[in-house]
């Protein structure tokens, strides 16, 4: 699997979400709408939910394995730095 494209949205004056993330698999799959969040342990990456009936969330899309989840999130996050840098 191959990350052949990442689009990042900075989001200013939220405590929690810094940015919205989109990216293309394998020049062939996109998968929108992932959340780059602060939390206690530091920034990481959710990806897209929807809300369940009982308040709970629920992934639409999501890897599978581990391998592809750590891919993941480093490449949305190393860009995710970048355009922090960039908006400086």
């Amino acid at each position: 699997m191959e990350i052949t494209d990442v689009r990042i949205r900075l989001i200013e004056n939220e405590p929690k979400l810094k940015a919205i993330a989109a990216i293309t698999i394998d020049n062939a799959f996109a998968v929108h709408d992932i959340k780059v969040l602060n939390g206690e342990k530091g920034i990481f990456v959710a990806m897209p939910s929807t809300k369940t009936r009982d308040g709970g969330h629920r992934d639409i899309a999501h890897p599978i394995n581990q391998e592809a989840r750590d891919l993941i999130q480093k490449t949305v996050i190393d860009k995710y730095n970048d355009q922090l840098k960039q908006a400086e």
